[in-house]
């Protein structure tokens, strides 16, 4: 198993990382042991294409087939859609609304002032609130669609403990290596890691 939190690779069950300090169990139970949320959403995976298989059964012409295919399967398939697939609809949803906004209110303008009726800029004016709704859409798909994955990156941390080990496993002898300057001892950055 490797560390989450520096990527180094931890052989024996420790508790804790040797390298950074973070807590490993919790880590080990959730790889053992998948939990309720992942555990329902492959049952409900499994469940949609058994419904979808015997739908597809019991159809008795290919005019019901169509029917299934035009009004079952897309709502299917934007339920299973991955979040980046799903943050590009909503883009492409955005980007429609903004360019309908911004062109009906340029032609609203212009016929404003080709038929010089002011009640026309009324509806310019709809436009670009049409136009503000688009640009929403995109700042909502950009900003919050897809789930940041992103972790600190502690591999200093763990190249250190690959170099400890590595001095380790080149003496024979069962003692402890003295923190030096470039690397405090695990037990000190664990305790700092728990205050």
């Amino acid at each position: 198993m490797f560390c989450p939190s520096c990527g180094l690779e931890e052989t024996q069950p420790n508790q804790f990382c040797r390298a950074c300090g973070i807590e490993l169990r919790v880590i080990r139970t959730a790889i053992e042991k998948p939990d309720n949320i992942t555990t329902s959403a492959v049952f409900a995976r499994d469940e949609i294409g058994r419904a979808i298989a015997s739908k597809i059964r019991e159809m008795k012409s290919a005019r019901d087939l169509e029917k299934v295919a035009e009004d079952v399967l897309p709502h299917i398939e934007k339920f299973l859609e991955s979040p980046e697939e799903k943050r590009m609809r909503r883009i492409r949803k955005g980007v429609v609304c903004a360019s309908i906004g911004v062109g009906a209110s340029i032609g609203f303008t212009l016929a404003s002032f080709l038929m010089s009726d002011k009640g026309v800029l009324l509806l310019a004016g709809a436009g670009i609130v049409v136009f503000f709704i688009g640009l929403s859409l995109i700042l909502n798909a950009m900003l919050f669609t897809v789930p940041k994955n992103t972790l600190p990156n502690k591999s200093n941390d763990a190249e250190n403990q690959r170099g400890l080990d590595a001095e380790i496993a080149r003496t024979d002898e069962l003692n402890a290596p003295q923190p030096n300057k470039l690397f405090s001892s695990v037990t000190e950055h664990t305790t700092h890691h728990l205050k």
